[in-house]
């Protein structure tokens, strides 16, 4: 089993549904650990390889970077059970912890908070920061 997590592009953008429902306003109502779901997308119009994040709730929330998307779309197509939660969003952000091979991911305990020097820094000690090197996906 391989765990790790995934960054949420897009979440500035509103979805075309009716309601034009906000990715943001969507994350931002989740709590830690909420489940999530990675859906590809190969009628995507911009990107074929598109994978598309959706919250329990039926939001679609943003998409997987473009760099990690095939290969984790590559992961679901062939058959990989692939399980999400969601873990938190920093600016203009959000992550997904994810888990291959069955079971639940699991949060990463916060071990360390960098100092950027602006309205990013996370005094308070319940900052989110995503794995220092972050999977190996030969990408």
């Amino acid at each position: 089993m391989q765990e790790f997590t995934l960054a949420i592009v897009g979440i500035d953008y509103p979805n075309s549904d009716r309601r034009k429902t906000s990715r943001r306003g969507e994350l931002l109502l989740l709590t830690e650990g909420a489940p999530m779901t990675l859906v590809p997308e190969p009628k995507n119009p911009h990107d074929r390889w598109a994978v598309a994040v959706i919250s329990a709730n039926g939001v679609q929330v943003g998409y997987v970077t473009a760099e990690r998307a095939q290969w984790i779309g590559g992961k679901i197509r062939e058959g990989v059970e692939v399980n999400a939660i969601y873990q938190g969003v920093v600016g203009s952000a959000g992550y997904a912890r994810v888990r291959l091979g069955g079971g639940a991911p699991t949060l990463p305990p916060v071990t360390f908070a960098p100092s950027f020097g602006d309205d990013r820094d996370s005094a308070d000690g319940d900052g989110f920061w995503p794995d220092e090197d972050g999977p190996e996906l030969g990408a």
